[in-house]
């Protein structure tokens, strides 16, 4: 009877699904349907069904590892069990980047929308990096008052980002049934502002780009299996329920930019809003609605950023792979050295790209592809039984231990190969590459190469001791 009770205190089906939603739906949908549009024009719907259909083919490979590690670090100790200390070192470094720099896009993302809302020009570098300052401070102070007051703005911000999308959706509904206003979306492709097409002739690469930017949306899933230890049947119910929350998520994606092409496509392409969704709605109280609702939905994703980055750092350090002060703590419960050295990250990338959305956008789902390889290498190693750790003793699918991680890595190659880096590292200027974007390039090898380095030298004598 106490093993029924424990049972049911997990997560069962739709808990997990349900969590997977919360975790996902974020920032990404207030920031990028601008950006996709413009890239992709009347194919964007498509494009958010493929990167839908992308991240549920990498969400299964997340999935099938948490059925052999339930450690928590996610990719860490998922590339930690496989392929043994070093790999999984550099792993655990580079999804503390990663998570720093989706913590920095976020933070971004609320200044400016706050600066919208209040008649500011977003755009302007100073009140840029003031706000994000006072933001920082913000967080901090969220932080040190412990995990009671993190709930509470994370449960605000669940409620804010549910009710702006199923606002966009209805008002956007009513408004082409009540005025009959409707814009055909091949149409989409032929607009022009100064006398130039506003969306480009489309390539191959301009659509991956278009699908990498839309894929934004979608991250967060990555981090779903990281509580695998307290759900039932972790190895029966993820890999559904992580790929059905993504479908669902695609449908109201799909739903939210459908509604904003067929109202005002113009609008949505050509706004300098951040929250670039709000543009299609003439009303300015509706308009204040959704933006209000988008920053508190991003608010609540920088307090989980916030929550989440640090505690990787600390994870690593409590596998004696980092130093052990790492672990210090305050009366609270919070981990304040992790936690001021991720806040030094999440200032810096921005500051790096000058605040630029599209850059860092794209940047932080680029960052998180290295994941994407290495983790469905460790599933197919844990259905071989070629791990260098000893994992849990899981039941064995084919599908998702060995078909599903190839299609994974076959898809973040082709990715990878079609990815215009030329865009991603230069300075473009009315849509041409005129020069080399050094800050770019500087934090990339920063993190990618640097920050590792350092980090492995730093922690050289705790990884001595803890083998």
């Amino acid at each position: 009877m106490g093993e029924s009770k424990k049972t049911g205190d997990k997560l069962g089906f739709w808990s997990i699904v349900f969590l997977a939603i919360n975790s996902i739906i974020g920032s990404g949908i207030f920031l990028t349907p601008g950006s996709v549009v413009s890239q992709a024009g009347s194919k964007a719907i498509l494009v958010y069904f493929i990167a839908a259909l992308i991240a549920a083919v990498f969400a299964v490979s997340f999935a099938a590892a948490a059925k052999y590690v339930t450690k928590s670090g996610a990719s860490y100790a998922y590339s930690k069990a496989a392929f043994g200390d070093n790999v999984g070192f550099y792993m655990g470094v580079l999804r503390y980047f990663s998570a720093s720099v989706a913590w920095g896009v976020m933070a971004v993302g609320v200044i400016k929308s706050t600066i919208s809302i209040f008649g500011g020009d977003p755009n302007n570098i100073v009140s840029v990096t003031v706000g994000f300052i006072v933001l920082m401070l913000l967080i901090t102070i969220i932080n040190l008052f412990g995990q009671k007051v993190v709930k509470y703005v994370m449960n605000l911000a669940t409620i804010g980002k549910l009710a702006a999308l199923i606002l966009i959706i209805v008002a956007g509904v009513v408004l082409l049934i009540t005025t009959g206003a409707s814009h055909n979306l091949n149409a989409v492709d032929q607009m022009t502002q100064n006398g130039q097409k506003i969306v480009p002739t489309l390539t191959t690469t301009g659509f991956v780009m278009a699908i990498v930017s839309a894929f934004y949306a979608f991250t967060g899933f990555e981090s779903v299996a990281s509580g695998s230890g307290d759900m039932d049947r972790p190895e029966k119910n993820l890999p559904k329920a992580i790929p059905l929350a993504i479908l669902i998520i695609a449908a109201i994606y799909m739903g939210v930019i459908a509604v904003a092409m067929m109202l005002d496509p113009r609008a949505l392409m050509t706004t300098k809003q951040v929250v670039a969704i709000a543009a299609i709605f003439k009303n300015e109280i509706l308009r204040d609605v959704i933006l209000v609702g988008a920053l508190i939905s991003m608010l609540g994703i920088n307090i989980a950023s916030s929550f989440n980055a640090p505690r990787i750092l600390e994870a690593m350090a409590k596998e004696n792979q980092m130093s052990k002060a790492l672990t210090k703590r305050t009366k609270n419960n919070f981990p304040i050295r992790t936690f001021f050295i991720s806040v030094g990250l999440a200032i810096l990338i921005p500051m790096a790209f000058q605040y630029d959305m599209t850059n860092l956008i794209t940047l932080s789902a680029m960052v998180r592809f290295l994941g994407f390889i290495v983790v469905p290498l460790a599933v197919i190693k844990f259905y071989r039984g070629t791990n260098r750790e000893k994992v849990l003793s899981a039941p064995k699918n084919v599908w998702t231990d060995v078909v599903m991680p190839i299609l994974s890595i076959i898809l973040v190659i082709f990715l990878l190969i079609e990815y215009n880096w030329k865009v991603q590292f230069g300075v473009v200027v009315n849509g041409q590459v005129v020069g080399i974007n050094w800050y770019a390039i500087m934090i990339m090898i920063f993190g990618f190469i640097v920050l590792p380095l350092l980090m492995f030298w730093l922690s050289r004598a705790e990884r001595k001791n803890g083998k």
